[in-house]
């Protein structure tokens, strides 16, 4: 679920954006956790994009409560 594109972003309820910024927070713990355990480095973009889409997500959150645009 690492990727969520912004097409998709744009087509979620405000619950299914909180729903999923939870379930991409806990990824995102966990590739820390692989990352400082020396864990393998198929997953080096994994990382990246993990935290472009919570950004995203965040962004949206913050237009959808100030009005939008």
């Amino acid at each position: 679920m690492s990727h969520i594109s912004s097409r998709d972003i744009e087509t979620m309820s405000s619950e299914q954006l909180h729903r999923t910024l939870d379930d991409l927070k806990d990824e995102l713990l966990q590739l820390r956790a692989q990352q400082a355990l020396g864990g393998s480095s198929s997953n080096s973009g994994s990382y990246k994009q993990t935290r472009r889409s919570i950004a995203r997500i965040l962004t949206k959150i913050n237009q959808n409560s100030k009005g939008g645009e």
